[in-house]
């Protein structure tokens, strides 16, 4: 049975133009960018223009402005640690909404540890940060705000100018994670007044392995790593040249294709958010209704644990996700749904599908007729459903053992 890829949040398909990209570096061409001879001028070559390419698909303004790194939690990480160091003269505080990617929620934790203040912004019950409630957070000692692009795990964009705006009021600077945005909407980082933004090569079909972070004209992170001149003095190491070309390659193609691949996305969403709750009671839509990525449906379905779904899912040739955490054996609940305000019984029958250009209309009909028996098979072994038949409340003793502390 063919796999139907519903999980392109985590993993993605190669481009042909990114394959294409990356083979003469992993074959003939496999000398350092960094040598003076011969060896070194192709792969410097591959390296510049994969720059430009990724700067033009952020209208980045300047090729300059980029800068690789192998993967978005590392991209993350040095616009978060790197930049903090660069500016705890200025002060220590720093604000995060409580929604974000752990790949930013850990190292601003770590940060607080050696002594930065940290404010964990809350949202809506969509996941949306108010401009307004970032406004009473911050502080004349505040540095840096990171908020996501948008949710990988709910959908909801966010509205980034506005929030760049008010940082940027009082002296601060912003950061984004676009990881879950770039190959699905445009990405404007001029447009949107950021001063990082960081994203992963498989946002936009490229292999994994490479991320990029943006970073406008003034922002200097402190590097994260030491021991050579590479990426202007801001990641030192050889340059992964295969993954970095493809990567380029990639996003050239995402920057021509990317209305249809969104138009196409969006319909498949559509019609999974119309469809499936007309098929399926006790079904609670997350993410906001319209500020959403398009491909992404985010739901949970009552009395049903979000692990179960998958296992089942994946008999029937689905791959899927679970926003409950505890399908990651961390035995916590999503710290993404808790913020949105779901109680933690509902927060652990979590599904979440993320489809990708390829994605057609008859993968989204058998899905949407395949879920429904599944949900009935796991209702019918559910004591938090047989409490519900019963009239009683089935969260009210409901094994709380996934919450945990965050």
């Amino acid at each position: 049975m063919k796999v139907v890829n519903f999980d392109h949040a985590s993993a993605t398909p190669l481009l042909p133009e990114a394959l294409a990209a990356m083979m003469p570096f992993l074959e003939s061409e496999y000398g350092n960018p960094q040598s003076l001879h011969t060896l070194g001028q192709k792969p410097r070559e591959a390296v510049d223009k994969a720059r430009e390419q990724v700067a033009r698909l952020l209208n980045a303004g300047s090729a300059n402005r980029i800068v690789f790194t192998a993967t978005a939690s590392e991209a993350s990480n040095l616009a978060l640690k790197g930049l903090a160091q660069a500016l705890k003269h200025k002060g220590r505080h720093i604000v995060v909404s409580a929604i974000e990617h752990q790949s930013v929620l850990e190292p601003a934790r770590a940060l607080a540890k050696l002594g930065f203040e940290l404010t964990e912004l809350g949202v809506d019950e969509h996941g949306l940060v108010s401009p307004d409630e970032l406004d009473k957070a911050l502080r004349v000692e505040t540095i840096l705000v990171s908020i996501q692009h948008a949710s990988n795990e709910i959908g909801t964009i966010q509205e980034i100018a506005a929030l760049a705006k008010v940082a940027h009021e009082h002296g601060a600077l912003f950061h984004s994670d676009g990881t879950a945005a770039v190959g699905r909407i445009p990405v404007d980082v001029q447009a949107l007044g950021t001063d990082a933004y960081s994203f992963a090569a498989q946002s936009i079909y490229g292999p994994k392995g490479a991320a990029a972070l943006y970073l406008r004209q003034g922002a200097r992170p402190v590097s994260l790593v030491h021991g050579g001149i590479q990426e202007k003095g801001k990641r030192a190491g050889t340059e992964n040249v295969p993954g970095i070309a493809a990567m380029g390659a990639a996003a050239e193609v995402a920057a021509r294709e990317l209305p249809e691949w969104s138009a196409r996305m969006k319909a498949l969403s559509d019609r999974l958010r119309q469809e499936l709750p007309e098929r399926l009671e006790h079904v609670v839509l997350t993410g906001h209704p319209d500020k959403r990525l398009p491909g992404h449906f985010s739901v949970c379905i009552e009395f049903v644990e979000g692990e179960a779904m998958l296992l089942f899912l994946n008999d029937q040739g689905f791959a899927t996700a679970s926003g409950s955490a505890c399908t990651a054996k961390t035995l916590k609940a999503s710290h993404v749904l808790l913020a949105i305000g779901l109680h933690v019984g509902k927060a652990q029958s979590s599904l979440v599908l993320t489809l990708g250009k390829d994605s057609t209309e008859e993968q989204v009909g058998r899905f949407i007729d395949v879920l429904p028996p599944i949900i009935e098979r796991l209702r019918a072994m559910s004591p938090l459903y047989a409490r519900f038949q019963k009239g009683e409340d089935p969260y009210e003793t409901h094994d709380q053992s996934c919450h945990g502390d965050r």
